[in-house]
């Protein structure tokens, strides 16, 4: 399905905190049609805010919402024209499931045949088919997560917001459970708006992830572009597992701080090597074994090498930094960082936002 360039959600300066502290502030962001978009953070980052300010459960003190090209700052949820998934399903624990999906129809007086139409397909989509009579407490708790997508799919709605919807799933079922949100979203065309605080959820699911920290996006991109090029430390250390490891550049004979991801890390001969570590632990992983090490002017290090590899705490390894997967943060950085920072306050008070790229039309770097 095609997806317009268009914004379909658009902030505008948002702001919205409590005894001035908490929430948001000046948050500004575009979403075209059809876009998958993961607010992730971590606990107390604001996303939860943002969310509950889209769906007009809550009220910005400043700035301006607007969806499909009308302003909802003062709308109520009902007059947004989008649906919901939340973390607790909410569910009618005195309705089966049949009744749960058609709530919403029956309220908005829909015929007989529109409803059981509405039904056919959501419940072919979800996997319900022959589930339709048994009540919530009869069913798993991934079942009951699909009843309440296929409600999302019954409202007819473009715009679906959902709320840590796999926070309560175990591992298993949250891997099954996203696969079905990606294709009922790829299937629909729908525009979702995704709160977590599970990066794999965020970099699998999404075409863009905004990644907040104390209610202002640190950094707004493609997953690859959070991964590969992060802006901040703070993106540098909060992406990734295990996140990015950071050097002090002085241990390299540079200003700031270096970044570098495990993966591309390189075991050297100690006399050719930009650094040298000691083994702190070893993790024998099957296909392969984690070297986690310790440095003085460095965190996070570790490398992986295939296979079992008998290294005792305390060795030392040589270590290569390949340039091309060198991120600096320092002073530069900091000052990229304030340059942005202050284009955005200055979009924000010129009435514009940050534009995401469409998922159609964006560079895959990975």
């Amino acid at each position: 399905m095609p997806v317009s360039e268009a914004p379909f959600v658009a902030l505008h300066g948002v702001t919205r905190r409590w005894n001035g502290a908490g929430g948001v502030q000046g948050v500004s962001l575009a979403v075209p049609r059809g876009a998958f978009v993961s607010i992730l953070g971590p606990s107390g980052c604001g996303k939860s805010t943002l969310l509950r300010l889209l769906a007009g459960l809550e009220t910005p003190q400043e700035g301006r919402i607007e969806i499909a090209g009308r302003d909802v700052t003062a709308r109520s949820p009902a007059e947004r024209g989008l649906s919901m998934v939340f973390q607790s399903y909410a569910l009618f624990p005195h309705l089966n499931v049949r009744e749960n999906i058609l709530f919403g129809m029956k309220v908005r007086r829909a015929t007989r045949p529109e409803r059981e139409q509405a039904l056919a397909r959501a419940t072919a989509m979800t996997g319900l088919q022959g589930l339709e009579r048994r009540k919530p407490a009869e069913l798993s708790g991934g079942q009951r997560q699909r009843v309440a997508l296929a409600r999302a799919v019954v409202s007819g709605q473009p715009l679906c917001l959902m709320d840590e919807p796999l926070s309560n799933l175990d591992a298993k079922l949250r891997h099954t459970v996203r696969r079905d949100i990606k294709a009922l979203q790829r299937r629909l065309g729908l525009t979702v708006i995704y709160v977590t605080h599970d990066q794999a959820e965020a970099m699998s699911l999404s075409d863009h992830v905004v990644l907040m920290r104390e209610g202002r996006t640190e950094q707004t991109g493609a997953p690859e572009t959070l991964y590969h090029r992060p802006a901040t430390p703070f993106v540098a250390r909060f992406i990734g597992d295990p996140p990015m490891a950071l050097v002090e550049g002085a241990a390299l004979g540079e200003a700031g701080q270096i970044g570098i991801r495990i993966e591309a890390l390189e075991r050297v001969p100690e006399g050719r090597a930009d650094l040298t570590a000691r083994v702190a632990d070893a993790e024998y992983l099957g296909a392969e074994t984690r070297l986690l090490l310790d440095h003085p002017q460095a965190e996070g290090l570790a490398l992986i090498l295939p296979g079992r590899v008998a290294l005792a705490p305390g060795e030392t390894v040589g270590l290569h930094l390949p340039e091309k997967h060198r991120v600096r943060f320092g002073a530069q950085a900091e000052a990229a960082a304030a340059r942005d920072r202050g284009a955005a306050a200055a979009a924000t008070r010129d009435g514009r936002e940050a534009a995401l790229p469409s998922p159609s039309t964006r560079e895959d770097t990975r």
